[in-house]
């Protein structure tokens, strides 16, 4: 596994987060093993989605989508390492070390059963309706049930910037699903139950199920497992099926073939 070690780039907001949330230093000791856990696990996994978004720019140009779509890509990549060393931060803020280890990167698939577009919107509709729709509201909980206000506004930096990585799929799908012929739908929506299949494998992963340790934990950032993962269930049948199903995508019905595959 590579190696991320981002103590000397956090280390500036670290300093700042320790002036602002004095609270920090109160900690129980098992609360600050959980929350150094949480927002180490958080530092990893977002420096690891700007290698997602990198892997779509060349996708993007072969599908000749325009440059402006192609920008905004860009701006995810700077995005999600910007998240990186804000949660490497709050990892020194709490006394841990800014320090972990990459998982093994499998490459975006390519799809190369697929002609560029649908090989992009499967993509696409993978990582921002799906994953980075989850990641709003997950995060949205997790900033209201969060204490210091220092860390809120952590998150709600990371917030902000993952709404818009949800609507720039969201917005795609709805400016390209009227033109997309009838076959394409079809194709879609089977490829939509490997990749419900897959959200629901990577996201139950992460979110335990297990409680929070203690509300001092859960108030700086550690979630609730049973909790988040109703959360992320919810979010699922009651936003991307139904917003998916708007653009003609058979989302409902391969949600359920996810399940009994």
């Amino acid at each position: 596994m590579a190696r991320l070690d981002l103590t000397r780039e956090s280390a500036a907001l670290a300093a700042e987060l320790e002036r602002e949330a004095p609270e920090l230093a109160a900690l129980s000791s098992d609360a600050r093993a959980s929350a150094i856990e949480t927002w180490r696990g958080r530092m990893v996994n977002e420096h690891a989605s700007a290698r997602v978004f990198a892997g779509l720019i060349p996708q993007l140009m072969r599908a000749e989508l325009d440059a402006g779509r192609q920008a905004e890509v860009a701006e995810m990549i700077a995005d999600e390492l910007r998240h990186a060393r804000q949660c490497a931060a709050v990892v020194a803020a709490l006394g841990g070390a800014p320090i972990g280890e990459l998982p093994a990167l499998s490459d975006v698939p390519a799809h190369a059963d697929a002609e560029p577009l649908e090989g992009l919107l499967r993509n696409i509709i993978s990582v921002s309706c799906m994953s980075e729709t989850v990641a709003v509201a997950l995060i949205s909980a997790e900033r209201m049930n969060t204490g210091p206000a220092a860390l809120k506004r952590v998150l709600g930096d990371i917030l902000a910037d993952e709404v818009q990585h949800a609507r720039f799929g969201w917005r795609l799908l709805e400016e390209l699903a009227p033109r997309l012929p009838a076959a394409m739908k079809r194709r879609l929506g089977v490829y939509l139950v490997t990749a419900f299949a897959h959200l629901r494998e990577h996201e139950l992963a992460h979110l335990p199920a297990r409680p929070a340790p203690s509300r001092a934990a859960e108030a700086v950032g550690v979630c609730d497992g049973h909790e988040a993962r109703r959360l992320f269930l919810d979010t699922v049948r009651d936003v991307i099926i139904p917003g998916l199903e708007d653009h003609g995508l058979p989302a409902a019905a391969a949600w359920e073939a996810s399940l009994a595959a």
